[in-house]
């Protein structure tokens, strides 16, 4: 095949030439270093975390320092405790949200959908005082249900599933109907089944983001009790006796150890859960 025939073939099938496939590989590499580094440090003594030595010695001591330094245990479970509560809130929510906007015709629908799309153009952190002040007023600073409850209603996921929704042919609604199916009955068994690439999909994404949040649980905690691991990793950053960047970056692994062993297992499922639910 001649270079002229190659180039029409690749624009015909939308295949990457060479240069899209060279500047995949430098973003990847510069995607990974820092993760290089983070490993190549964490495994090493201090005094080798800024010079490679093809024989350095390797140590899990990094790692027990960073343990006793910090209640880590305490950590995961409000992390998981967290992430976990978030997600199942969300996807109820979003999921009743969604079903009525796709399906059911009400006063200003369309204006109410208009508002949850505005949502999505409102940075979180611009609401960080206004969510200080309701949790004060509340009196739930200082705890768990304080770090979530802002990220209860997701606009994205009401958005997401809502095109879903509405791509699924109603001819399913009245064969249910037929048989007898109430609303919320047609909702379980024809709509989240259809929508479960959907649903794995945007589970990664909040489960991600939430696990990795952290200014908003910095300002609304206050001790160890409600602190997750983003927040729990501070205690590397004082500068009073120099900072251990053996220490900060084994404590960090072990804080993305989760996330990263569940990629790592569950990559296949991940990349055709997002491939499914037509997210680029």
């Amino acid at each position: 095949m001649t270079s002229a025939a190659a180039q029409a073939h690749r624009l015909v099938y939308n295949e990457p030439g060479w240069l899209d496939t060279l500047a995949a590989w430098l973003l990847a590499l510069l995607w990974v270093l820092p993760l290089v580094y983070a490993g190549w440090t964490a495994f090493h003594p201090g005094e080798y975390s800024t010079r490679f030595v093809l024989f350095a010695p390797l140590t899990l001591d990094n790692f027990a320092r960073a343990w006793a330094a910090a209640p880590f245990a305490r950590y995961f479970v409000n992390t998981a405790l967290l992430v976990t509560m978030i997600l199942a809130c969300q996807l109820v929510l979003s999921t009743l949200a969604a079903y009525a906007f796709a399906r059911f015709e009400f006063p200003a629908k369309k204006l109410l959908f208009a508002l949850v799309l505005v949502q999505l153009m409102v940075m979180p952190d611009i609401l960080l005082v206004e969510n200080y002040k309701t949790m004060t007023r509340l009196g739930l600073v200082d705890t768990l249900l304080a770090i979530g409850l802002p990220y209860f209603a997701s606009a994205f996921a009401i958005f997401l599933l809502r095109q879903t929704f509405m791509g699924i042919p109603k001819e399913l609604d009245e064969a249910a109907r037929v048989e007898g199916a109430g609303p919320l009955q047609i909702l379980w068994r024809v709509y989240v089944p259809l929508a479960r690439p959907v649903y794995v999909a945007f589970a990664l994404v909040s489960v991600s983001f939430h696990w990795n949040n952290f200014l908003w649980p910095l300002i609304i905690t206050n001790s160890t009790s409600a602190r997750p691991l983003t927040v729990g990793l501070q205690v590397f950053s004082s500068t009073d006796q120099g900072i251990d960047w053996s220490i900060i970056t084994a404590a960090t692994l072990m804080s993305a150890a989760p996330l990263l062993v569940a990629f790592l297992l569950f990559q296949r499922q991940f990349v055709q859960s997002f491939m499914r639910a037509g997210i680029k």
